[in-house]
Protein backbone atom coordinates (compact mmCIF):
# COMPACT_ATOMS: atom_id res chain seq x y z
CA UNK A 1 0.00 0.00 0.00
CA UNK A 2 1.10 3.53 -0.60
CA UNK A 3 1.18 6.02 2.25
CA UNK A 4 1.94 9.70 2.00
CA UNK A 5 3.33 10.98 5.26
CA UNK A 6 2.36 14.60 5.65
CA UNK A 7 1.43 16.87 8.50
CA UNK A 8 -1.50 18.52 6.77
CA UNK A 9 -3.32 19.27 9.99
CA UNK A 10 -1.71 22.72 10.13
CA UNK A 11 -4.20 24.96 8.34
CA UNK A 12 -1.76 27.70 7.41
CA UNK A 13 0.20 29.04 4.46
CA UNK A 14 3.91 28.38 4.58
CA UNK A 15 6.50 29.90 2.28
CA UNK A 16 9.59 27.80 1.65
CA UNK A 17 12.61 28.13 -0.58
CA UNK A 18 15.12 25.60 -1.87
CA UNK A 19 18.70 26.30 -0.75
CA UNK A 20 20.35 28.63 -3.26
CA UNK A 21 17.02 29.32 -4.98
CA UNK A 22 15.19 32.59 -5.28
CA UNK A 23 11.89 30.82 -5.99
CA UNK A 24 9.41 30.53 -3.16
CA UNK A 25 6.91 27.66 -2.98
CA UNK A 26 3.63 28.40 -1.22
CA UNK A 27 1.77 25.61 0.51
CA UNK A 28 -1.94 26.30 0.07
CA UNK A 29 -4.07 27.29 3.01
CA UNK A 30 -6.33 24.44 4.03
CA UNK A 31 -9.83 25.81 4.58
CA UNK A 32 -11.44 25.21 7.93
CA UNK A 33 -13.59 22.09 8.20
CA UNK A 34 -17.31 22.71 7.77
CA UNK A 35 -19.60 19.71 8.32
CA UNK A 36 -22.05 21.26 5.85
CA UNK A 37 -19.51 20.78 3.05
CA UNK A 38 -19.71 17.02 3.61
CA UNK A 39 -23.43 16.48 3.04
CA UNK A 40 -25.47 17.18 6.15
CA UNK A 41 -27.71 14.11 6.06
CA UNK A 42 -27.58 10.51 4.94
CA UNK A 43 -28.41 10.02 1.27
CA UNK A 44 -30.87 7.55 -0.20
CA UNK A 45 -28.74 6.68 -3.19
CA UNK A 46 -30.94 3.95 -4.67
CA UNK A 47 -34.20 5.76 -3.82
CA UNK A 48 -35.70 2.81 -1.97
CA UNK A 49 -36.58 5.03 1.07
CA UNK A 50 -33.69 3.53 3.08
CA UNK A 51 -30.93 6.08 3.56
CA UNK A 52 -27.27 5.25 4.14
CA UNK A 53 -27.75 4.75 7.88
CA UNK A 54 -30.51 2.19 7.28
CA UNK A 55 -28.47 0.42 4.58
CA UNK A 56 -25.52 -0.01 6.97
CA UNK A 57 -27.81 -1.30 9.73
CA UNK A 58 -29.33 -3.80 7.29
CA UNK A 59 -25.94 -4.96 5.99
CA UNK A 60 -24.34 -5.36 9.42
CA UNK A 61 -27.15 -6.99 11.38
CA UNK A 62 -26.33 -10.62 12.11
CA UNK A 63 -30.06 -11.48 12.20
CA UNK A 64 -32.82 -10.33 9.83
CA UNK A 65 -33.78 -6.74 10.59
CA UNK A 66 -37.25 -5.50 11.49
CA UNK A 67 -38.63 -2.44 9.70
CA UNK A 68 -41.18 0.21 10.53
CA UNK A 69 -44.58 0.01 8.83
CA UNK A 70 -43.30 1.80 5.73
CA UNK A 71 -40.28 -0.48 5.36
CA UNK A 72 -37.93 2.49 5.41
CA UNK A 73 -36.47 2.57 8.90
CA UNK A 74 -34.78 -0.27 10.77
CA UNK A 75 -36.33 -0.75 14.21
CA UNK A 76 -34.71 -4.03 15.27
CA UNK A 77 -31.88 -6.43 14.56
CA UNK A 78 -28.68 -7.74 16.15
CA UNK A 79 -25.37 -5.90 15.82
CA UNK A 80 -21.98 -6.94 17.19
CA UNK A 81 -19.93 -3.79 17.82
CA UNK A 82 -16.21 -4.47 17.26
CA UNK A 83 -15.20 -1.25 19.07
CA UNK A 84 -16.59 -2.44 22.41
CA UNK A 85 -17.34 -6.14 21.94
CA UNK A 86 -20.97 -5.49 22.94
CA UNK A 87 -24.07 -6.81 21.16
CA UNK A 88 -26.95 -4.44 20.43
CA UNK A 89 -30.57 -5.13 19.53
CA UNK A 90 -31.80 -1.52 19.44
CA UNK A 91 -30.58 0.54 16.45
CA UNK A 92 -31.09 3.77 18.38
CA UNK A 93 -28.08 2.84 20.53
CA UNK A 94 -25.83 2.73 17.46
CA UNK A 95 -24.08 5.41 15.45
CA UNK A 96 -22.86 4.87 11.92
CA UNK A 97 -19.19 5.76 12.19
CA UNK A 98 -17.04 6.96 9.31
CA UNK A 99 -13.90 4.87 9.85
CA UNK A 100 -11.97 7.97 8.81
CA UNK A 101 -14.00 10.76 10.39
CA UNK A 102 -15.14 13.49 8.02
CA UNK A 103 -13.00 16.10 9.78
CA UNK A 104 -9.94 13.84 9.53
CA UNK A 105 -10.70 13.18 5.85
CA UNK A 106 -11.00 16.92 5.27
CA UNK A 107 -7.56 17.70 6.69
CA UNK A 108 -6.05 14.62 5.03
CA UNK A 109 -6.80 15.82 1.50
CA UNK A 110 -10.59 15.82 1.28
CA UNK A 111 -10.62 19.59 1.40
CA UNK A 112 -9.57 19.47 -2.28
CA UNK A 113 -12.46 17.18 -3.29
CA UNK A 114 -15.49 18.23 -5.25
CA UNK A 115 -18.84 18.38 -3.41
CA UNK A 116 -19.86 15.21 -5.25
CA UNK A 117 -16.80 13.29 -4.07
CA UNK A 118 -17.37 14.45 -0.49
CA UNK A 119 -20.97 13.26 -0.68
CA UNK A 120 -19.77 9.93 -2.12
CA UNK A 121 -17.31 9.50 0.75
CA UNK A 122 -19.84 10.49 3.41
CA UNK A 123 -22.30 7.88 2.07
CA UNK A 124 -19.92 5.19 0.78
CA UNK A 125 -21.69 1.83 0.69
CA UNK A 126 -19.34 0.30 -1.87
CA UNK A 127 -16.81 -0.70 0.79
CA UNK A 128 -18.09 -2.19 4.07
CA UNK A 129 -15.08 -0.72 5.88
CA UNK A 130 -15.85 2.96 5.27
CA UNK A 131 -19.01 3.04 7.41
CA UNK A 132 -19.59 0.84 10.45
CA UNK A 133 -22.39 0.50 13.01
CA UNK A 134 -20.93 0.98 16.50
CA UNK A 135 -21.88 1.85 20.06
CA UNK A 136 -22.84 5.51 19.90
CA UNK A 137 -20.92 6.34 23.08
CA UNK A 138 -17.72 4.81 21.64
CA UNK A 139 -18.20 6.70 18.38
CA UNK A 140 -18.71 9.98 20.19
CA UNK A 141 -15.64 9.28 22.30
CA UNK A 142 -13.66 8.79 19.09
CA UNK A 143 -14.90 11.98 17.46
CA UNK A 144 -12.57 12.97 14.62
CA UNK A 145 -9.43 11.57 16.23
CA UNK A 146 -7.02 9.22 14.50
CA UNK A 147 -5.20 6.23 16.04
CA UNK A 148 -2.61 8.57 17.55
CA UNK A 149 -5.29 9.90 19.89
CA UNK A 150 -7.97 7.19 20.08
CA UNK A 151 -8.28 3.43 19.81
CA UNK A 152 -11.40 1.30 20.38
CA UNK A 153 -12.06 0.20 23.97
CA UNK A 154 -11.67 -3.45 22.87
CA UNK A 155 -7.90 -4.01 22.80
CA UNK A 156 -8.44 -7.20 20.79
CA UNK A 157 -9.70 -5.03 17.93
CA UNK A 158 -6.80 -2.55 17.86
CA UNK A 159 -4.80 -4.20 15.06
CA UNK A 160 -7.86 -4.90 12.93
CA UNK A 161 -8.96 -1.32 13.52
CA UNK A 162 -5.72 0.25 12.30
CA UNK A 163 -5.51 -2.17 9.36
CA UNK A 164 -9.01 -1.17 8.23
CA UNK A 165 -8.31 2.50 9.01
CA UNK A 166 -5.23 2.39 6.77
CA UNK A 167 -7.13 0.59 3.99
CA UNK A 168 -9.78 3.32 3.95
CA UNK A 169 -7.10 6.05 3.93
CA UNK A 170 -5.41 4.30 1.01
CA UNK A 171 -8.60 3.67 -0.93
CA UNK A 172 -9.59 7.33 -0.76
CA UNK A 173 -5.99 8.54 -1.27
CA UNK A 174 -5.95 10.40 2.04
CA UNK A 175 -2.70 11.38 3.69
CA UNK A 176 -1.33 10.04 6.94
CA UNK A 177 0.33 12.32 9.47
CA UNK A 178 3.65 11.43 11.05
CA UNK A 179 1.92 11.17 14.44
CA UNK A 180 -0.66 8.74 13.06
CA UNK A 181 2.04 6.62 11.42
CA UNK A 182 4.14 6.58 14.59
CA UNK A 183 1.19 5.56 16.77
CA UNK A 184 0.27 2.75 14.39
CA UNK A 185 3.86 1.49 14.24
CA UNK A 186 4.03 1.53 18.06
CA UNK A 187 1.16 -0.98 18.21
CA UNK A 188 3.53 -3.58 16.69
CA UNK A 189 0.68 -5.38 14.93
CA UNK A 190 1.51 -8.59 13.08
CA UNK A 191 2.32 -7.93 9.39
CA UNK A 192 -0.96 -9.47 8.18
CA UNK A 193 -2.89 -7.07 10.45
CA UNK A 194 -0.90 -3.92 9.68
CA UNK A 195 -0.39 -4.11 5.90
Amino acid sequence: MRWVLAALLCACSVATAEPGSTTMAVVPTIPEYDRGDWHRSWADQDRDCQDTRQEVLIAESITPVKFDDRGCRVIGGTWADPYTGKVFYEPGLLDIDHMIALRNAHYSGGWMWSPERRKDYANDLSDPNTLIAVDRSANRSKGARGPDEWLPPSEEYHCDYVRIWLQVKDRWELTLTAREASAIAALRCPPEAAE
